[in-house]
């Protein structure tokens, strides 16, 4: 009997032992075979954190000492600064002290004396932190002429000042993460907001003007709503209402995708370096790094101020459409140059700048973190999505993308790595079982 007993536990013990191999090699193919992760996982470097540190010191030392802030490749705050006390303050905050020549003040001087001049249509400028210079581009649209006279005046201004030509032209993307129709063409619905009784999509100003009336088909059969205020050209956002009032359930999910969408957990501040992933309903879903702040680009039909430069690619019909990074709101798009087969620069209203101004907050999640695997929104959702996926564990999270999620290769090794070394225990057991009762026999045999 207590043979038999014993061999049941070893039968047990094997098959628990092949059971954690079988999960844990699961676990492991899993994470490794699925897709990178979505937008809600990503780059959780910490950006905010780091950009918020950099920005803190900057206030502190004053823009005759800095020269803006950035964050690295690893996440952690870089400050350029101007002389060797303000470097070795950097260095004892825990931040990265970068020393260079020219202050914040002199680079936003030379910026607004650029403004000062006359507007040249192609043209954009914007302040570089890392280069510690202000980079004018023109296109292709840009004269000979224009582009001389231009160079003169940043020749006046300083060597900081570089001046670069680019491939195709500056223009506003019209035509999103969903799409939406009107007479003036199609355009994305970025955001959603509310001002406390309404909700609205926030997207992009030059989209239309106030009285714009929005379908969210190729058949308009389906009103979506109508743009009741905006700035453009200055800014560039405006204010979609619904037509019933409400964005419906799961207004904080924006499409990305392939039947996806990314949770919104609330509104950032971007950082120069920090990697955002923006999508439109002509290129979906694209990734890049923002590049600079307080761009200015003269548009063919005005100039706006105040935008984020990223080197995230955009295509006609991705204006308005939301960018965003670890589950933060950071703007909406506005225009730039190229396309997603050969790169270029795009521009993004950024977005409390456009809440505040428009008197609404944005919808959020109620929950940290994001849901990728999320069903994306139809087109009346604009920015919301339907109803939550299916097989969902206690904290609304998909079962499968818990297994699929790539944190899970460490837990998955463990797993195992515990199970083979179980496996290996039960053996030695039975076998080291084995031994003594053939001693024990052999023993009572020769005695």
């Amino acid at each position: 009997m207590r043979h038999a007993r014993r061999r049941i536990v070893r039968r047990v013990a094997r098959l628990a032992a092949v059971g954690g191999l079988l999960l844990g090699g699961t676990m492991v193919t899993r994470a490794v075979a699925s897709e990178p992760p979505g937008p809600s996982a990503a780059p959780r470097a910490l950006a905010q954190t780091a950009s918020g540190a950099g920005a803190g010191l900057v206030a502190r030392l004053g823009g005759d000492r800095t020269a803006g802030h950035w964050v690295d490749a690893d996440g952690r705050p870089v400050v350029a600064v101007t002389d060797g006390a303000a470097a070795d303050e950097v260095r004892r905050a825990g931040a990265t002290a970068k020393t260079v020549r020219h202050s914040m003040s002199e680079l936003t001087s030379a910026a607004s004396t650029l403004r000062s001049t006359p507007r040249v249509p192609g043209t954009a400028w914007a302040l570089d932190y890392r280069s510690n210079e202000v980079v004018v581009r023109g296109d292709r649209t840009v004269s000979g002429a224009d582009w001389s006279r231009l160079t003169g005046v940043a020749e006046g201004i300083g060597q900081f000042v570089r001046m670069e030509r680019v491939e195709g032209t500056f223009s506003t993307r019209l035509n999103g993460a969903e799409p939406i129709l009107s007479t003036a063409g199609r355009c994305s619905a970025g955001f959603n907001v509310t001002d406390g009784t309404n909700d609205f999509i926030l997207t992009a100003g030059h989209c239309g003007p106030t009285g714009s009336v929005w379908f969210g088909d190729g058949e308009g059969d389906r009103q979506v709503g109508e743009t009741v205020a905006g700035s453009f050209p200055g800014d560039d956002f405006s204010l979609v209402e619904y037509a019933g009032g409400t964005a419906g359930g799961d207004a904080d999910v924006v499409a990305v995708g392939a039947g996806k969408g990314v949770r919104i957990t609330g509104t950032g501040e971007p950082a120069v370096g920090q990697p955002v992933f923006r999508s439109g309903s002509t290129s979906g879903l694209r990734a890049g790094r923002v590049t600079a702040l307080d761009a200015t680009v003269n548009y063919p039909e005005g100039t706006v101020t105040g935008l984020i430069e990223t080197d995230v690619c955009a295509e006609p019909g991705d204006s308005g459409g939301p960018m965003f990074s670890e589950g933060l709101a950071l703007g909406v798009t506005s225009g730039g140059s190229g396309d997603c087969a050969e790169g270029g620069t795009t521009f993004f209203q950024p977005l409390p700048e456009a809440m505040e101004s428009l008197g609404v907050r944005l919808i959020v999640s109620g929950r940290e973190g994001a849901a990728a695997g999320t069903p994306a929104p139809s087109a009346s959702g604009a920015a919301g999505a339907g109803a939550a996926a299916p097989g969902t564990g206690a904290d609304g999270t998909p079962l499968l993308a818990r297994l699929t999620d790539r944190r899970n290769v460490g837990p998955g090794l463990l797993v195992v790595a515990g199970s083979l070394v179980a496996l290996v225990a039960t053996r030695w057991i039975r076998t080291e079982q084995d031994r003594k009762a053939y001693r024990r026999q052999y023993s009572a045999t020769w005695g």
